[in-house]
């Protein structure tokens, strides 16, 4: 990948398709520096409360969807709205109502992850097997055990998809929302580039943008399952 991008950039002009020389070069100054860091932190934090917020809030819902057939028909028209509503509309509508505070930016982003944890866990609570909630029944689970030994390791799965697909989106949304109403974090410096056609401090962030994508994917998600799913094996 690096070579392709090598024999590109060497057959684009600079100004508009830099090598990775370059780009690795002005990432490490900007690293050195203390903005990259300090911008990268700033949307990982608002990465880390919009997305748990929404897990919190869609996995409550989508439980209640998935073990009530009266809860789920009343939810079903208003998550398939807020599913093809288009991310810019609520971040910009939040914004008019709110101002351009921390709070709208975390409730917009929040509001457009909570449809997707609410499918995704709604299709894991209404998979749930009988003969577990039998045994647990059979066994005087309380409602602390039942939740902890029969429903959570059930769920393990569904919430794992939710952590990576919510990862990806509430990404690209938070740095929409700092593009649009935030001066600071990742969005808000793609914008200041953007303006100046500063090709290679996108790439940096780009690239930097991606790393930490793969260290959470590795360091956090891939150990986080494989305990999940140790008593598999």
């Amino acid at each position: 990948m690096v070579l392709v991008w090598q024999i590109a950039s060497s057959i684009a002009a600079d100004r508009l398709f830099p090598g990775p020389v370059q780009v690795v070069s002005v990432l490490l100054h900007e690293a050195v520096r203390g903005e990259l860091p300090y911008h990268l932190g700033i949307s990982l934090a608002r990465v880390v409360a919009s997305l748990g917020s929404a897990i919190l809030i869609g996995a409550a819902l989508g439980y209640a969807a998935g073990r009530s057939h009266r809860a789920d028909i009343w939810m079903r028209p208003w998550i398939v709205l807020l599913l093809n509503m288009p991310a810019l509309i609520t971040v910009i509508l939040i914004y008019i109502w709110l101002g351009l505070a921390e709070t709208a930016l975390v409730l917009a982003v929040a509001l457009n992850k909570i449809p997707n944890v609410v499918v995704t866990i709604r299709e894991g609570a209404s998979r749930l097997d009988k003969d577990f909630a039998e045994m647990a029944e059979l066994y005087r689970f309380g409602r602390a055990a039942k939740l902890q030994h029969v429903v959570l390791p059930q769920l393990a799965p569904f919430f794992l998809v939710t952590l990576r697909s919510g990862l990806a989106l509430t990404w690209k949304i938070v740095l929409l929302a700092e593009l649009l109403g935030r001066s600071n974090g990742v969005g808000f410096q793609l914008q200041v580039y953007f303006q100046n056609f500063d090709v290679t401090h996108i790439l940096a962030y780009a690239i930097s943008f991606g790393v930490v994508m793969l260290a959470i994917e590795y360091g956090l998600l891939v150990p986080l399952e494989r305990r999940l799913f140790a008593w598999r094996r």
